[in-house]
């Protein structure tokens, strides 16, 4: 969609220097599970929607990666999701906010709902709720950025969707002159992105693997 190209302008500057920590899907899973866990996910969640600015390196990593073992996720082929990229289309930021907030409800660390709600609350100068999301965007964006280096098929970036991929590669100011070649795996597929000598490997997970 457009918008992603368009409101990556803000994104980039915030792109943050975490330290790097391994990621391990099936601790996630346990932790999120687990409600004496520190990274239980109703203790994340609030943490994530009262504070953002205050979740570290690992709960951002919990939280993105997390919702591979959330149900009754958003998606973008659903009919919620379309008549919000609807309205979107047709800048009507006003029902944007409105049936966008009901989504987040839903699936609060969506990438796509974020974005369209951050675009949503420029256009209408809601500085408040801009600033709010724009710092949970950069979390969930920097989790991907901390899960390699992206320079092999070994430490691939790792997203969850190819709708996450190309939202952070336009974090990483990837273009379109940038061509992309595919390699399928047992739980997921490495993109390799190229241009001239460089070259961006991607991991896509599948959300059904198996561990």
């Amino acid at each position: 969609m457009n918008y992603r190209i368009l409101f990556f302008l803000f994104i980039i500057p915030f792109f943050g220097l975490s330290q790097k920590t391994k990621l391990d899907l099936k601790n996630i899973e346990k932790n999120l599970s687990n409600p004496n866990s520190t990274y239980n996910y109703d203790r994340l969640i609030f943490k994530y929607k009262g504070l953002p600015k205050s979740v570290d390196s690992i709960e951002a990593q919990h939280l993105y990666y997390g919702r591979n073992f959330r149900k009754d996720l958003v998606s973008q082929s659903g009919d919620d999701f379309k008549v919000l990229a609807e309205a979107f289309k047709n800048n009507n930021f006003t029902e944007c906010t409105k049936l966008g907030k009901a989504l987040y409800a839903k699936d609060p660390t969506n990438l796509d709902v974020i974005l369209i709600l951050l675009r949503a609350y420029d256009q209408t100068k809601d500085i408040g709720n801009f600033s709010h999301h724009i710092a949970q965007l950069r979390l969930l964006t920097d989790a991907i950025k901390n899960s390699g280096d992206g320079k092999s098929e070994k430490t691939a970036y790792k997203v969850n969707s190819v709708g996450d991929e190309y939202i952070f590669l336009n974090v990483m100011n990837v273009g379109q002159d940038y061509t992309r070649t595919s390699k399928t795996l047992k739980d997921g597929v490495i993109d390799v992105w190229e241009k001239g000598e460089n070259k961006i490997y991607i991991k896509v997970l599948y959300l059904d693997f198996n561990f």
